[in-house]
């Protein structure tokens, strides 16, 4: 019988060392591994050789990260792309994505985070993209596809946009932004890939102002009987009816954002929510 045929990895990178490593780790894990130091080599391998996944630098001489996604980005043959790249700007983070890059990673990374990263993004489906509707720094709008990895995707995303901020702040605007996201992916788009949610990040100078738009049809809080927000003088009482309804454990969602933020704001039928946190 025949061997599978081992994934082929491209790794572009101007930094010999880098390519080295990444070359060595990827080699012993079982991959076919061949390297660039430019965006131009990076091409020229590519019209000649089959590759399933590329590992790509942003920042280098003759042609860039981003020229090359460019270039690549009409051919359905092209590889799925890894960025790697020691800048974790929010403008080059959103000007890969909105290239159609497949993953987004700071180097250097660990081996064995390398060889998972590397794993999990070759067994991956075809994802749906992100798609990036503005990139102003002062307002970045998303379009999202309603699956949980897409949110996982976006976490790294605004982890980016947050970077400058205190730690109590990322602390807080994560877990409320991460709640409210997977809401609005599970129970507004059902975790359907083909719907999407409308993600819009303001920062002013003395606020943060996040807005989620799902597609549901919205829902009313006196539906929320097995939340602990529908239950303000027990907190715990949802549980018994979560249990009734066979829901896992959890539903303190809602509760624990309004605690982190400073303002949550829904609309009438409440597929729609903002949040504000205040920076003074």
């Amino acid at each position: 019988m025949p061997r599978a045929r081992a994934s082929g990895i491209l790794v572009v990178d101007d930094d010999r060392l880098t390519r080295h490593l990444t070359r060595s780790v990827l080699t012993k894990a079982g991959y076919r591994v061949r390297v660039a130091n430019n965006g131009l080599e990076a091409l020229r391998l590519l019209r000649s050789e089959r590759f399933d996944l590329m590992l790509l630098d942003v920042w280098m001489p003759r042609m860039d990260g981003l020229a090359v996604l460019d270039r690549i980005k009409p051919d359905k043959r092209a590889p799925k792309v890894i960025v790697l790249t020691s800048d974790d700007a929010p403008a080059t983070v959103l000007k890969a994505i909105r290239r159609r890059a497949y993953e987004f990673a700071h180097k250097p990374l660990e081996p064995a985070a390398l060889v998972k990263l590397v794993r999990t993004t070759l067994s991956a489906k075809p994802k749906p993209p992100i798609e990036v509707v503005s990139a102003r720094p002062e307002w970045v709008e998303l379009s999202v596809p309603c699956t949980r990895d897409a949110a996982d995707r976006l976490q790294v995303v605004m982890a980016h946009l947050e970077a400058d901020l205190p730690q109590e702040v990322r602390e807080s605007v994560g877990y409320a932004f991460r709640e409210l996201l997977l809401n609005a992916v599970e129970w507004g788009g059902q975790l359907d890939p083909k719907r999407r949610v409308r993600i819009s990040y303001l920062r002013a100078r003395r606020m943060l102002l996040y807005r989620i738009a799902d597609p549901g049809p919205g829902f009313s809080m006196e539906g929320l009987s097995h939340a602990a927000i529908s239950h303000p003088d027990n907190p715990l009482e949802h549980d018994s009816i979560r249990e009734q309804k066979g829901i896992r454990p959890g539903g303190f969602g809602i509760l624990m954002v309004q605690a982190k933020v400073d303002e949550l704001i829904y609309n009438e039928l409440q597929n729609e929510v903002m949040f504000v946190k205040y920076l003074d």
